[in-house]
């Protein structure tokens, strides 16, 4: 098994082997699926309270030695993007530098995911589930249609699906207060 610095940060065909997580970035509930050791399947984690989710996250992409988390962008049917887009690309951002210092080998990429969360209504309408208890279960769900989708894309081209989310730029070091000297 490779440390996580050791990671190339580009993999070419015949990827190698190891757990990717899916991400739905919602308003108020993230949903975090992850898959299998070869990249076959995408099943549920949980579903995770917006303001706890980057670190959540990030704790279980180290414990599962994850190599990416692909996280869903939500586009409208012309490809524009709008606020959901938005706040994806920030929650992505987030992510990308929490990850940034200890797990660097740990990409974040996004997948353009329209209409997962209307798929994953349906799917569970399907499945029987009252619409009332969606709510609890359709994050997850549409981060194992997220994931999956990437799964799919990596099989047949042999390369990361999405986009690559690069690290922010450091911001400049500011000069100490000088209300704040060490006495």
């Amino acid at each position: 098994m490779t440390s996580p610095g050791s990671r190339p940060a580009e993999d070419g065909p015949g990827l190698p082997r190891g757990v990717r997580l899916g991400v739905d970035v919602g308003d108020v509930r993230v949903g975090l699926a992850r898959s299998d050791l070869d990249g076959m399947i995408a099943t549920p984690i949980e579903t995770l309270e917006r303001d706890t989710a980057v670190g959540r996250v990030v704790h279980e992409a180290r414990e599962a030695d994850a190599h990416v988390i692909m996280v869903g962008l939500p586009r409208s049917l012309n490809g524009s993007e709008g606020a959901a887009a938005q706040k994806a690309r920030d929650f992505s951002t987030e992510l990308t530098a929490s990850l940034a210092g200890d797990s660097p080998g740990i990409e974040v990429r996004l997948i353009d995911e329209r209409l997962t969360t209307v798929s994953a209504h349906k799917a569970l309408h399907s499945s029987g589930r009252k619409g009332r208890k969606h709510r609890q279960v359709v994050d997850q769900v549409a981060a194992v249609m997220i994931l999956q989708q990437a799964l799919d894309t990596e099989r047949s081209t042999g390369a990361r699906a999405g986009e690559r989310v690069e690290a922010a730029p450091a911001e400049p070091a500011t000069a100490q207060d000088p209300t704040q000297e060490d006495a």
